[in-house]
């Protein structure tokens, strides 16, 4: 009898619901996760040394969701951050938001309280399911062993299945520290049918694109999610029209392309603005109609028809009613359509927009007037030379984010990984260490303000105790930038919490026992880019820009995409 119990004991096909955790990332291909230990996950972190999944240590949980994202976004995989119950899940909440605006894939484990606690405002208690509701595509509170692999399993399906996005669950402490039998592990995932796009509509879409005159792309981040750009390149080829990128969509059309125009919107190229408010026909492939593409809705494109091509349904004529839609992945929508539409020249709309173009030439960076100052879009165009375009850059929010997507220009499929639709500060830094785990072969800088820097530069010490290398590039002007930018253009120069003091980003970097660098002249550009990449460890070069140049150009809030604030010496149009 005595052996009998004993027996049951060790029963094999026993896991606790801690180790099911780590099974299951396991099994789902999992090899680094992003988090901090606390009480109500300790259960799950003893587990974690039996099994193959490295684990980072973070220095705030934020940087653990940031990291988990820009993981995701730098393989197109799921990333994964684990995270204590209280605080520990509340800090998680702003990369949760981030990576559920941007559609980035990652799963975020929390510990919670006991189950029979639940409810009882217990130490470090908190309703994290409810908390995140808004911003997850789903999210879940497990209180049984049994179901920790099963949840797992279907939260790691619906993070990259159809439009991607965070899945948090949230496990209560006796449910790690329970057991269950092994088979609870193989519970298939449910499944929802995505919606395709009917062979009536890509019939109608293909007889407009035939015949428009003025036909513009605007490709979003549905390029790069549904790896679609070799498609986007034959589409545009055999019509003949040229491409506008969205902020999250640079990179999924190559920059050097004759048909690409590069960026549109708030900050975007001015002839690019004008091409699409004249243009007879958009094509909306993976976007969204963000208000920082469209500016004021009532003037937007009002003489083009649209087509608009995307995964998710409930952005189909949410901001901008269009003339087709076309429902589902936008890989299976192109392979639709590019058979169902005529090879043609647009010869003379190409033209005219060239022509606007060659009008705009002078906002290029070697006409800018220096005055002996070190100019943003100096350091961002000689990085881009520097490195001959091939960097994963990874940038935080703000000006220097605009002159990033401006200046650095983006040949490959996830070059650049960037804060879109929420607009997070803080997020470069902890998304490239991220990327680092994805990518470990690529050259990565961090382009980031000085502002942003300091919302999480405690992960310095990360790439410290992590032996990483990335490259930061800080572009130091002394003042929250573009919220300066906004009080000089639209409050009167009132500059009112902008002037912003800074520790010695040179020392700071030393202080984590990195190497820093400091810039204040153009020709010490190239010198500070070659030492930042022989390095071995991480570098951080603190580039002392002007402190009140402005991103040109730009379309005020709600105003007609044509309303342009030029740069000063820029001719009219």
């Amino acid at each position: 009898m005595s052996n009998a119990v004993a027996i049951e004991k060790v029963d094999p096909a026993q896991r606790t619901g801690a180790q099911f955790i780590w099974e299951v990332l396991a099994r789902e291909g999992v090899d680094v996760v992003f988090g901090y230990p606390g009480g109500a996950i300790m259960p799950t972190y003893d587990a974690m040394p039996a099994y193959p999944v490295r684990h980072v240590l973070v220095r705030h949980e934020q940087g653990a969701a940031h990291m988990a994202d820009g993981y995701a976004r730098a393989s197109g995989r799921v990333g994964v951050a684990l995270a204590t119950s209280g605080p520990g899940a509340t800090n998680l909440v702003t990369g949760i938001a981030t990576a559920m605006m941007d559609s980035s894939p990652i799963v975020c484990i929390t510990g919670q309280v006991g189950s029979a606690l639940l409810g009882s405002d217990a130490f470090q208690e908190i309703d994290i399911t409810g908390i995140t509701l808004p911003i997850t595509k789903h999210n879940y509170l497990v209180t049984r062993a049994a179901d920790v692999a099963p949840v797992l399993h279907e939260a790691f399906h619906i993070a990259r299945s159809g439009r991607p996005g965070p899945v948090l669950v949230d496990i209560s402490k006796d449910a790690q520290q329970g057991s269950a039998r092994l088979e609870a592990i193989s519970a298939p995932p449910r499944d929802r049918p995505l919606q395709h796009a009917s062979e009536l509509a890509i019939r109608r879409a293909a007889a407009l694109i035939d015949a428009a005159e003025r036909p513009l792309i605007l490709a979003g981040h549905g390029v790069l999610k549904s790896q679609s750009s070799k498609l986007l390149r034959e589409f545009a080829e055999k019509t003949g029209i040229p491409v506008a990128s969205t902020l999250l969509g640079l990179g999924g059309f190559p920059a050097s392309h004759p048909l690409s125009l590069g960026m549109m919107g708030m900050h975007g190229e001015a002839f690019v603005n004008t091409a699409l408010q004249e243009a007879d026909l958009l094509l909306a492939f993976g976007m969204r109609f963000d208000d920082r593409v469209t500016g004021k809705l009532q003037t937007f494109a009002v003489h083009a028809r649209k087509i608009h091509a995307e995964i998710d349904p409930s952005e189909i004529n949410k901001n901008v009613r269009v003339d087709v839609a076309l429902p589902g992945d936008l890989r299976g929508t192109l392979e639709k359509l590019l058979p169902a539409v005529l090879a043609r020249s647009r010869t003379p709309w190409l033209e005219r927009i060239a022509a606007r173009r060659g009008e705009c030439s002078r906002r290029d960076v070697q006409s800018l007037p220096e005055g002996g100052k070190l100019l943003a879009p100096h350091v961002l165009h000689d990085l881009w030379r520097l490195t001959e375009g091939k960097a994963l850059v990874v940038t935080d929010v703000g000006q220097h984010q605009m002159w990033e997507a401006q200046y650095y220009k983006h040949e490959r499929p996830r070059s650049l990984i960037t804060s879109g639709g929420l607009g997070t500060m803080g997020f470069a830094l902890p998304a490239a260490i991220g990327a680092r785990f994805a990518r470990p072969d690529d050259e990565i800088w961090v382009v980031v303000g000085d502002g942003g820097f300091q919302m999480t530069s405690c992960e310095l010490t990360t790439c410290a105790q992590e032996g990483i290398k990335v490259n930061v590039a800080i572009i130091n002007n002394g003042y929250l930038g573009m919220v300066r930018q906004w009080q000089e253009f639209f409050y009167g120069r009132r500059y009112v919490a902008t002037p912003l003091r800074s520790p010695d980003f040179v020392d700071l970097a030393k202080a984590h026992g990195l190497c820093g660098l400091r810039v204040t002249k153009r020709a010490e550009i190239a010198d500070a880019v070659a030492r930042a990449r022989t390095e071995p460890g991480t570098v951080v070069i603190d580039f002392r820009v002007e402190q009140e140049d402005v991103v040109y150009p730009m379309v005020p809030a709600n105003a007609d995409l044509r309303d342009m604030i030029r740069r000063p010496f820029e001719e009219e149009e």
